[in-house]
C-alpha cells in the first residue's frame, strides 16, 4: 500500500514537471515567434526637433527607406523641448518592444548628462543603442566686416580688444557654445557668450554684425556664406569636409583640440530584445548606405556614420566624459 502511495506521488511530481516544462516551452516559443514576426504593426520614431530641420529631414528620408523594406509604417513624432530631454524621457518610459524608437544626439546623450543636474534619465542605462546616423562639425564664422581672414588673425584680434569678442551660439550647452569655451581656454582670449534659441537667429544676428563670431553648421550658414555676408575661417573637426575642401581644420589653423563632432544616433528603450535590436540595426544601416540617402547629407556638410550598436554605445560613453569636462569648465546652467 505504501509503495502505491509513493508511486502516485512520484507520478504527480513527474506530471507537474512535464506541465511546467511545456508551459515554459510555450512561453519561449511564443516570445521567439513574436520577435521573428517583428514588426507586425507601425513603429513610432521620436525626433527631438521641430519638423523641417536638417536632422528631421534626414530622419524622415531614412525612415521611409526602412519602412519600405520592413513593409510597415514608421510614424515620425516630433517632440522638441528641454534640449532633447522631452523625447528622451518619453523613450525611456516606452515599452521595450521595438515599436518606439528615438533619435538622440550629442546633447541628449552626452552634454545633458552634466548640464542638467536633475536629469530624469541615464543616457547609458536607460537606452539601447541601435546605430549612429549622421554627424557634422561646426565651422568658425565671422561677418564680412571682420578684419580676421583666418583663425589665427581672429585670435590676435580678440587679444587686442580689452573687452574681448562676442560670440553667438545655438543655446547654453550647445556645441557652438562649448567650442567657444574650448577656444577661449586654449588661447587665453576673452569671449563673451551670447546664447540664442536656435542657430538661425544667431546666424542672422552675426550677418547683421551684432556678434563678432560663432561656430555654426554649414547648412544653416551656407546661404550667407555663398552671398559673402559670412566668412569661413576653419572647421572644428579632425578632417576637412569634401563639400568645403578649401576650409582648414582648427588643428591646421594652429589650434589643435578645438573640435567637436555633432552626432545623431538611433536608440530604443533599455531591455529591447537582442533579435529586434539586430534587425533594426541591419535595416537602418542599409537605408543609410542607399544611394537615395547618401546624396542628401553631404551637400549639407554632414557625414553618414552608420555602425554597430556597440560602436554607438562607446561613442556615448566617450562623450559623456569628454564633453562633461567642457560643460563644467564653461559653468553653463540650463536656465541661462
Amino acid at each position: 500500500m505504501m509503495s502505491m502511495v509513493l508511486g502516485f506521488k512520484r507520478m504527480r511530481r513527474t506530471l507537474a514537471a512535464i506541465g511546467a516544462s511545456a508551459l515554459l516551452a510555450a512561453v519561449v516559443t511564443g516570445s521567439a515567434h513574436a520577435q521573428s514576426a517583428y514588426p507586425s504593426r507601425p513603429i513610432t520614431l521620436l525626433v527631438p526637433f521641430a519638423a523641417g530641420g536638417s536632422s528631421d529631414v534626414v530622419m524622415r528620408l531614412v525612415s521611409a527607406k526602412v519602412a519600405e523594406s520592413i513593409k510597415q509604417t514608421i510614424v515620425i513624432d516630433n517632440r522638441p523641448g528641454g534640449g532633447g530631454n522631452v523625447a528622451s524621457l518619453a523613450l525611456k518610459n516606452a515599452t521595450p518592444d521595438g515599436y518606439t524608437l528615438a533619435m538622440g544626439h550629442t546633447g541628449t546623450h552626452a552634454i545633458n548628462a552634466t548640464l542638467y543636474p536633475d536629469l530624469k534619465f541615464d543616457p547609458i542605462k536607460d537606452f539601447q543603442p541601435i546605430t549612429a546616423l549622421i554627424s557634422f562639425n561646426n565651422i568658425l564664422l565671422v561677418p564680412e566686416a571682420s578684419p580676421a581672414k583666418s583663425a589665427a588673425e581672429l585670435v590676435a584680434f580678440a587679444k587686442s580688444k580689452s573687452d574681448g569678442l562676442t560670440y553667438g551660439s545655438q543655446g547654453v550647452g550647445a556645441g557652438g557654445h562649448l567650442l567657444g569655451v574650448i577656444l577661449a581656454k586654449q588661447t587665453g582670449i576673452k569671449l563673451v557668450h551670447v546664447p540664442y534659441r536656435g542657430v538661425a537667429p544667431a546666424v542672422a544676428d552675426m550677418v547683421a554684425g551684432r556678434v563678432d563670431m560663432m561656430f555654426s553648421s554649414y547648412l544653416t550658414a551656407s546661404p550667407h556664406i555663398q552671398s559673402g555676408k559670412l566668412r569661413m575661417l576653419a572647421i572644428a573637426g579632425a578632417h576637412r569636409h569634401p563639400r568645403i575642401p578649401e576650409v582648414p581644420t582648427m588643428t591646421e589653423a594652429g589650434f589643435p583640440g578645438v573640435e567637436m563632432e555633432q552626432w545623431f544616433g538611433l536608440f530604443a528603450p533599455a531591455g529591447t530584445p537582442e533579435p529586434i535590436v539586430r534587425r533594426l540595426n541591419r535595416e537602418f544601416v542599409a537605408a543609410l548606405q542607399s544611394d537615395d540617402v547618401k546624396k542628401v547629407p553631404l551637400p549639407q556638410g554632414s557625414n553618414i556614420i552608420p555602425g554597430t550598436p556597440e560602436n554607438l554605445a562607446a561613442r556615448v560613453a566617450r562623450d559623456i566624459v569628454a564633453l562633461g569636462k567642457v560643460v563644467k569648465d564653461s559653468g553653463a546652467k540650463p536656465s541661462e
